[in-house]
Order: C-alpha cells, then structure tokens, then sequence
C-alpha cells in the first residue's frame, strides 16, 4: 500500500511521465541502484535483460510466458531485487565495486504496464545489462 502511495503521489498522467520524473526514461542510462530503489519505493517491476534480442525485439509478455516457468536464475532476465540479491549473497565485494564502478543499465522501454496478481496494473522498466566490455572498469595492464 505504501508503494502505491508513493507511486500515486508522483507527477504524471501516465507510467512514463511518472517514470520520467524518477529520471528512467528510453535511452537513458540509469544506475543499478537507483532502480532498485525505484523498485521498491513505488512498486515498479524492473527486468534486466542480459540479451539484447529479447528486449528490443520481442514483447515482454512473449517473453514472460515463454520463460516465466523457468528457475529465476535460468532465464534470460531477471528483476533488479532478485539480481542485487543473488550477486551481495555470492560475492561480499560488489558493494563496494558498485562504489568503485556503477553498474549503468540502459533502459530499453519505461511506462508499459502488465496486470498484477491483484488485477491492478504495474508499471514496468526493462533494461539491457552492460556486456562485459562495455563495463567501465580500469583494465588496462601494467608494463
């Protein structure tokens, strides 16, 4: 009920002008802990997507029905609450490696919705993981 507060409460017609306000909009990219904080203060359903076919050519709902029967870390998304959870439980250094190097996530669609279990609709953000490459990490090597 509080999320819903806080979601209502922000400026807006629509998800994406909400969204836009929260400074998540297509295009853009966002830190990984901004979306999660997005995520749990308003309620927002946020999928990080590690292929980039997936989210720019394929509806989520497709995708969603194709793997929502897979196990959650089997499947070629994953929302940032469970993401974060899982990497903080297998290595105790990405907190501060996020410190060192934000984790940037690009934000592929903002404002679409998808029927919650309570009938409600929920706003959703899908975004495109950073490829290894793309990470803006210091590699070069010493001489």
């Amino acid at each position: 009920m509080k999320t819903r507060n806080a979601w209502s409460a922000l400026p807006g017609s629509t998800p994406a002008e909400k969204l836009q306000v929260l400074g998540v909009e297509k295009n853009t990219r966002v830190d990984i802990r901004r979306l999660d904080e997005i995520s749990r203060r308003y309620g927002v359903t946020i999928y990080l997507f590690f292929e980039e076919d997936l989210v720019r050519d394929r509806p989520l709902e497709t995708v969603i029905l194709e793997f929502g029967s897979f196990p959650v870390f089997e499947r070629p998304y994953i929302s940032v609450p469970d993401f974060l959870r899982f990497t903080r439980e297998n290595d105790p250094s990405f907190e501060q490696t996020l410190q060192e190097f934000p984790l940037m996530v690009e934000i592929v669609s903002s404002g679409t919705t998808l029927a919650g279990t309570d009938g409600s609709n929920v706003p959703v953000v899908t975004g495109l993981m950073p490829f290894l490459d793309e990470l803006d990490v210091d590699t070069q090597e010493s001489s």
